[in-house]
């Protein structure tokens, strides 16, 4: 029997989610509020685990042209000091596969190929158990209905109000965002110090990430515990005015290296992320015909496991639904697998940010000699 089945959002977790299917030659339909793949800029770059995202792909059929494109050089990671001192530089062995990194628009692209995308059609409201079945409603006005709606929408899911109330929670925790585009001609000191992979810097609940992408792209994330609304003590600070936040954020940072406030000073646009979590264990009753994926089921902290986590969602959830036994009985066996996998990472998740962006640097120090290869 061929189910009705749409996915709602078009990120790691519901690509995968229809690509696995799609490799079972089962159909699904996915819907995504953006109205085209480039509609806004990607994101930054993602590091999948051989144990989790690329296993992922693997259940795809995609792991080979992963390989191609990834970048196992971008495991490098470097640590300084923040007045510029070296104090760790772990490189990867040339033939170390175990975390390569990918720009995340890549792997958008691997995961479409020939995909059923639908853009531009925002849901508004997902209502469970109808007559005809599960009824999706869009921002257009129009209405259809499916057997199984699978929020893959996010933070914000408009999908997980039909199955729980939780909503996202301020971490204490702040990013602003900002890029230096082809950085080894235009910014070869700046490139030197990053290296081949991230380069990270800690200081009083304060920290300095920058993360290669492909293309001599640099993602740099400035990262401070905060109130939610740290801007507006700024003298109103505008964050959409680019020059405000570049003489504004450095100051945050104030007796740290000069090269390493360049990486601030240098950048481009600037975009506030304040870091938001779900509740640790976060479960719902089962609902007929509505389950969630991802950050929709479980926003953590951005500490490298969130996308694999989704990947790995998809592919197990879409592995269920192909399979031949009852949908829902699938969907249920599938939801306790996941609460179990993702409660554990998001304790682990949780411990790392208070470690990461705390008083005592030190702890980031020893998170970094705890988890990296020696």
């Amino acid at each position: 029997m061929r189910h009705r089945i749409a996915v709602i959002g078009g990120g790691p977790a519901g690509l995968t989610f229809a690509r696995v299917l799609h490799r079972h030659d089962h159909p699904v339909t996915v819907f995504e509020r953006d109205p085209a793949p480039d509609a806004r800029p990607p994101g930054g770059t993602l590091d999948l685990h051989e144990n989790l995202g690329q296993r992922a792909l693997g259940k795809a059929g995609l792991l080979a042209e992963f390989q191609a494109l990834s970048r196992p050089e971008g495991q490098a990671m470097r640590i300084l000091d923040t007045d510029g001192t070296v104090l760790r530089d772990w490189k990867p062995r040339p033939d170390d596969r175990a975390n390569p990194e990918i720009d995340r628009g890549q792997l958008r692209d691997l995961l479409l190929g020939p995909l059923d995308v639908q853009w531009g059609r925002k849901v508004t409201e997902v209502v469970p158990v109808t007559r005809d079945g599960v009824l999706v409603n869009f921002a257009d006005g129009r209405q259809e209905t499916f057997d199984l709606v699978v929020g893959a929408d996010g933070a914000w899911s408009r999908v997980r109000p039909a199955v729980s109330s939780a909503t996202p929670q301020y971490t204490g925790v702040t990013l602003v965002e900002t890029s230096l585009d082809d950085v080894d001609t235009r910014h070869p000191g700046l490139a030197r110090l990053i290296g081949d992979g991230s380069m990270a810097v800690y200081g009083v609940n304060r920290a300095l990430v920058a993360q290669r992408n492909s293309g001599g792209h640099v993602k740099v994330y400035a990262q401070f515990r905060a109130p939610l609304d740290w801007h507006t003590h700024l003298d109103g600070l505008d964050l959409a005015d680019a020059e405000a936040v570049r003489s504004s954020v450095p100051a945050l940072f104030d007796g740290w290296a000069a090269p390493v406030l360049d990486l601030l000073r240098r950048g481009t646009a600037f975009v506030r992320r304040p870091l938001h979590v779900l509740p640790v264990s976060h479960t719902w009753a089962h609902v007929p015909g509505v389950t969630l994926l991802g950050d929709a089921a479980h926003l953590m902290p951005p500490l490298g496991v969130g996308a694999n986590l989704a990947m790995v969602d998809g592919a197990e959830l879409a592995e269920s639904v192909a399979g031949p036994g009852d949908l829902d009985e699938g969907v249920r066996a599938f939801e306790e697998q996941m609460w179990a996998r993702a409660g554990r990472w998001a304790k682990i998740t949780a411990a790392g940010l208070e470690r990461l962006v705390s008083p005592d640097p030190a702890q980031a120090l020893a998170l970094f000699d705890e988890v990296q290869p020696s």
